[in-house]
C-alpha cells in the first residue's frame, strides 16, 4: 500500500513540474547585431585610368628629290632644328646650268615673240591701205601664236629647273628634333635613295588612348552638370617608372568611329613637353580627372556586394529591419566609393555583418564611425 501511494505521489510531482514548465514564458530570440554607416556627400574629382601612348604631333621624313652628290651635310645628329634650317646640301652645278639654259631659251622665245608681233602689225597696216594680202596677216598671225606659246612653254621649263634647284637645298619643314642621318657627305642621293633623315616635333606632343564605349558614356554622364554644362576634365600622365608627369594636358579629340574589333574609341590630349620629358612611342598611364571636386553620395567600400544581377548594399530602415539596394557605382576614393544611383544621403548602409543577415530580418543596428583615407 506504501508502494502504491509513493508511486502516485511522484507522479503527481512530476505532473505538476511539467505544468509550471509549460507556463513559464521562453526566452526572446536575440536580434542580430550589425555596424551601419550613414551614406555621406563628399567632395570627390572622378578619374579614370587608360593605357596610352605618345605621339609626336608632326614626324616627317627627309627624302632627295634630285639625283646627285651629297655635298655637306650641316646638323649634328640628335639636334633640334628649326623650321627652314639648311640640313643638306646637293651639288647645284648641272641644276644651275639647266637654270641658266632655261633662261636664255626664255630670252630667245621672248624675242622671237616681240618680232612676230612687228610682223603682224604691219601686215595688218598693209591690208588696212589694201597694199597687202590677206593671207600674210593670217601667217602672221600663226606665227605670233607660236612665239607666245613658245615664250610660256620656255617659261615653264625654266621654273621645272628652278625647282630642281631649289631642291639641291633640303631645308627642315618642321621645328622639332633629327634623327641619325642614313647618308653622309660624298654619298649619291636621287629620289629612290630611301629616308635620309627624320624629324620628330617635340613640343607640344600628344598623348592617345583607347577607351571602351562603356567608359566614354560614364565620363559623359559623370561630367554632365544640371544646369547643363560640363564639367571640365584634365589629363595627367604617369610615366613608366611610376613617377607622374608635372605638365596637366588637355582633352582635344574623340575619334568619331569605333574599333570594332576591340569596341573602343581612340582619344588624344596635348601636353606641354618643355623639357622634351615625353619621347614619341614610349607606353604611359593616362588618367582622365576632373579639374574640382564634386559633391556626390559615397559609402564604405566593405558594404558594396556583387551578384549576378549587379552591385548592391543592405540597409536598415526605419522599421531596424534589412532592405537590399541596387546601386551603381563609381570612382574609388580612400576606403569610400560613389554612388551614382540606389541611394539617398542619410540612409544606414550595413558595413559590418553583411553576411549573417538577409532582407526582411529585424536587426540590432550599431552605427560606426567612417574611416578616413586617401
Amino acid at each position: 500500500m506504501r508502494q502504491w501511494y509513493a508511486l502516485i505521489l511522484a507522479a503527481n510531482l512530476g505532473l505538476l513540474t511539467a505544468c509550471n514548465q509549460e507556463q513559464k514564458p521562453a526566452a526572446p530570440t536575440a536580434l542580430a547585431a550589425v555596424g551601419v554607416q550613414s551614406v555621406e556627400t563628399k567632395g570627390v574629382s572622378n578619374s579614370y585610368n587608360f593605357v596610352g601612348r605618345i605621339k609626336a604631333i608632326n614626324t616627317v621624313q627627309l627624302r632627295a628629290r634630285v639625283e646627285g652628290y651629297l655635298e655637306n651635310v650641316l646638323f649634328t645628329e640628335g639636334q633640334d632644328v628649326k623650321s627652314g634650317d639648311l640640313l643638306y646640301q646637293i651639288e647645284k652645278t648641272q641644276y644651275q646650268a639647266s637654270v641658266d639654259q632655261a633662261s636664255a631659251n626664255v630670252a630667245a622665245a621672248q624675242a622671237q615673240e616681240v618680232n612676230a608681233q612687228l610682223q603682224y602689225d604691219r601686215s595688218v597696216q598693209l591690208v588696212k591701205t589694201q597694199a597687202g594680202p590677206q593671207a600674210t596677216v593670217d601667217t602672221n598671225q600663226a606665227s605670233l601664236d607660236s612665239a607666245k606659246a613658245s615664250v610660256l612653254q620656255n617659261k615653264a621649263a625654266l621654273t621645272i629647273a628652278q625647282e630642281n634647284l631649289g631642291y639641291t637645298d633640303i631645308r627642315a619643314p618642321i621645328d622639332g628634333r633629327i634623327g641619325l642621318t642614313a647618308l653622309t657627305k660624298g654619298n649619291l642621293v636621287n629620289a629612290v635613295s630611301g629616308v635620309l633623315a627624320t624629324i620628330v616635333s617635340q613640343d607640344p606632343i600628344y598623348v592617345q588612348f583607347p577607351v571602351s564605349v562603356s567608359q566614354l558614356a560614364n565620363i559623359r554622364a559623370a561630367r554632365q552638370q544640371e544646369s547643363g554644362s560640363l564639367i571640365k576634365i584634365e589629363v595627367l600622365v604617369r610615366l613608366s617608372n611610376g613617377q607622374e608627369y608635372s605638365h596637366p594636358g588637355v582633352w582635344n579629340y574623340t575619334d568619331p568611329q569605333v574599333d570594332q574589333q576591340t569596341d573602343t574609341v581612340l582619344m588624344r590630349a596635348t601636353l606641354p613637353n618643355p623639357d622634351r620629358q615625353l619621347i614619341d612611342g614610349t607606353f604611359v598611364t593616362v588618367e582622365v580627372k576632373e579639374r574640382e571636386q564634386q559633391p556626390r553620395l559615397v559609402v564604405a567600400q566593405a558594404a558594396v556586394q556583387i551578384d549576378q544581377a549587379g552591385s548592391y548594399v543592405l540597409i536598415v530602415n526605419g522599421e531596424h529591419k534589412v532592405e537590399i539596394r541596387r546601386v551603381t557605382t563609381g570612382a574609388t576614393t580612400g576606403p569610400d566609393v560613389v554612388v551614382n544611383s540606389g541611394l539617398k544621403q542619410g540612409e544606414a548602409v550595413i558595413v559590418d555583418g553583411v553576411q549573417k543577415v538577409r532582407p526582411g530580418q529585424e536587426v540590432d543596428a550599431t552605427p560606426i564611425a567612417a574611416r578616413n583615407g586617401g
